[in-house]
């Protein structure tokens, strides 16, 4: 009976991949099911009119509202599992979709900053009529979730950081690249190399349907029509992480704090081409997330030994117990 039902999921999923090898989805992933209904914010930026996509579920009328800010790689639909988590603790839950990423619009040219990034987020939260909401961001939202903290305190009940990029800063470090090497290297873009980099980086050499499941948005873009306008925007993006100094912010942040470090993540933008004679070692969580709780006055680190980049994926239990205490103290 054991072996049958090996089997038989083996045969589902085998199926579903199959099934899903000839998806195709235009730049604003027209046909990729989220979640969680979406729903739409126009809103006028740098001389266009920009559609912000986003998901807000839960009781609209509850004392606790949190914001999930996506990284890079991702957009708002990985946030699935934690939300559900904070839906049955009442929470409403807003995950947007930043400009550029996931089913929002992707302009032909756009000056990405994580300031404007924050201001998008801010006019979104006014809209909706919110005016207090933890924030958390993961990854590169994580370098949006300080920037946003330090531009509108007011609003931030509490900032949470899931192994952020931007501890330490790239430009110091790295040679500068003019967005073209970005862009030929998104343009270079196969779900190989994209599985590889994921599997190296993120996740110790592991692999999982899972895993494999957070990449159908990617191959999808991959096969249709749109990928150099997605690709354009993907180059453009790489542009303030380089640029912008977020370790300068971490001392700026007043509000409540809690950094969640899986301290085996060696995740470092721009390692591959450190400037002649540099030494530093990008990427070592392990002792950015001690400088950084040092630099974020009364903040909290929860260190998740053994996890990488990604630990609501790599180990779910072992985070949300993390995630739990991150929210409720």
């Amino acid at each position: 009976m054991k072996n049958y039902f090996v089997f038989l999921f083996s045969f589902v999923f085998t199926f579903q991949v199959f099934a899903n090898s000839s998806i195709k989805y235009n730049q604003e992933l027209d046909g990729f099911a989220y979640p969680f209904d979406v729903k739409t914010f126009e809103l006028s930026s740098q001389n266009r009119t920009l559609k912000m996509r986003y998901m807000d579920v839960g009781d609209t009328s509850s004392e606790k509202t949190i914001v999930l800010l996506h990284g890079k790689n991702f957009s708002g639909y990985y946030w699935e599992r934690v939300a559900n988590y904070l839906l049955k603790n009442s929470y409403r839950v807003i995950i947007p979709d930043q400009i550029g990423f996931g089913k929002s619009s992707k302009p032909d040219y756009y000056q990405y900053s994580f300031g404007q990034l924050a201001l998008n987020t801010k006019l979104l939260l006014d809209h909706l009529g919110i005016e207090k909401a933890d924030i958390v961001g993961h990854s590169m939202g994580g370098m949006l979730a300080t920037t946003f903290t330090v531009n509108y305190s007011k609003i931030v009940n509490k900032l949470i950081l899931i192994n952020p990029i931007g501890l330490e800063y790239y430009g110091r470090y790295t040679e500068y690249k003019d967005i073209n090497f970005f862009y030929n290297n998104e343009l270079n873009k196969t779900l190989d190399k994209a599985r590889n980099y994921q599997k190296k980086n993120y996740y110790d050499g592991q692999w999982s349907d899972e895993y494999e499941k957070l990449l159908i948005p990617l191959k999808g873009m991959l096969a249709g029509d749109d990928w150099q306008r997605v690709a354009w925007n993907n180059a453009l993006t790489y542009g303030p992480i380089f640029s912008e100094n977020i370790v300068d912010r971490l001392s700026q942040i007043k509000n409540e704090t809690v950094l969640i470090i899986g301290t085996r993540d060696k995740t470092g933008p721009g390692k591959g081409w450190l400037k002649e004679g540099e030494t530093r070692q990008l990427g070592n969580f392990k002792q950015l997330g001690i400088d950084t709780q040092k630099l974020i006055k009364g903040s909290t680190l929860i260190e998740l030994d053994g996890l990488g980049h990604v630990p609501q994926f790599e180990d779910y239990d072992a985070f949300i117990k993390a995630f739990k205490q991150a929210i409720s103290q």
